[in-house]
């Protein structure tokens, strides 16, 4: 039997823990459905689309790229029309605002970002084809989000390896892999194991606060969820 863990929404909460936006932190405790509510706030068709729009600006999309991407060109395919968007987006999220610039001259004026878990990024602006050069700011915004969030899914794999070794030792649990948010285990016990495993993995997830201050001094102020399936196969999975 296999187990799917995935993090829920955990570039969205690193990007709101990293820039500390109080919107997005008070959605993010409140429980509020972000995406559903940006959808109706930026005048977009459906709830999809509100979170993949959010996703692609959190690392840098800018109105020219959702022109000639066939996900938004069928919406509109005038720049006004998408920087308009964007500009509402950081009109309400006023900290991830502050933060991607901050971030952008950080890294133009030193070359590098340093993150609060010490993490240290090099940049070096990008030799153009047509001449000149530019910096890389899709990077530059990437790659502190998705830092964060491999730190994260590190964490609760160490913890749920060594939590599940004490707790279940009537059945072997094989950790198969790491798929950016998600973490898949190779179970060889039955269906009555999967209160006691959801349970563990619960108490991993309410402990990541208190193992990120350990390992890096520093308060993760936002709380962290998750969804756990289970099947035979990746295809065939079911929710606990």
């Amino acid at each position: 039997m296999l187990l799917n863990i995935d993090i829920k929404g955990v570039e969205w909460v690193c990007i709101v823990w990293l820039s500390q936006d109080k919107v997005g932190m008070r959605e993010i405790l409140e429980g509020v459905d972000q995406h559903g509510v940006n959808q109706k706030t930026f005048g977009l068709p459906d709830r999809r689309i509100a979170k993949i729009f959010v996703f692609r600006l959190i690392y840098g999309g800018s109105a020219w790229s959702y022109c000639f991407d066939p996900d938004f060109n069928w919406i509109s395919k005038s720049p006004v029309y998408w920087q308009n968007v964007i500009d509402r987006f950081y009109d309400k999220y006023k900290g991830i605002n502050q933060q991607h610039d901050l971030w952008v001259q950080t890294a133009i004026g030193t070359g590098q970002l340093v993150m609060p878990t010490g993490r240290t990024y090099i940049f070096e602006p990008i030799k153009l084809s047509e001449g000149g050069f530019k910096w890389p700011r899709t990077k530059i915004l990437n790659y502190p989000v998705q830092g964060l969030a491999a730190d994260i899914a590190s964490i609760v794999r160490v913890s749920l390896r060594k939590r599940i070794r004490k707790i279940i030792n009537d059945c072997i649990i094989k950790f198969v892999s790491t798929v950016h948010d998600s973490i898949i285990l190779d179970c060889n016990c039955g269906k009555d194991k999967l209160d006691s495993i959801k349970s563990v993995v619960d108490d991993v997830f309410r402990d990541i606060p208190d193992n990120f201050y350990k390992l890096f001094n520093i308060r993760f102020n936002l709380p962290l969820s998750c969804e756990i399936k289970y099947g035979n196969n990746l295809l065939d999975m079911q929710p606990i």
